[in-house]
C-alpha cells in the first residue's frame, strides 16, 4: 500500500515511516503538494558474478589486433 506524506510530516514521523517501508510499504514524500521522493523497501542486488567476469576480462585484456609491448617500449626514445 502506498502512503503519501508531506516533507514536514515525514521529518516528524521518520522512524514510523522507515518502519513502514521496512515492512513492505511504499511512502511518497511531497513538498508543497508535489511528489519529490519515494521510499520503498530495500532489495539486495543479485550477485550474478558480473563483477568477477569484468575483473577477469580487464586482467586478461582485449584482443585489439596490435602487437604486445612493454612499458619500456612505450617510453623508448627512438
Amino acid at each position: 500500500m502506498t502512503r503519501i506524506v508531506s516533507a514536514r510530516d515525514a521529518n516528524q514521523q521518520f522512524s514510523d515511516i522507515l518502519g513502514e517501508a521496512a515492512n513492505g510499504g511504499t511512502v511518497i514524500i511531497t513538498r508543497r503538494g508535489a511528489p519529490v521522493a519515494k521510499l520503498v523497501p530495500y532489495t539486495a542486488p543479485v550477485d550474478d558474478g558480473a563483477w568477477d567476469k569484468l575483473m577477469a576480462m580487464l586482467e586478461e585484456g582485449l584482443p585489439l589486433g596490435g602487437g604486445a609491448f612493454s612499458r619500456d617500449d612505450l617510453y623508448d626514445d627512438r
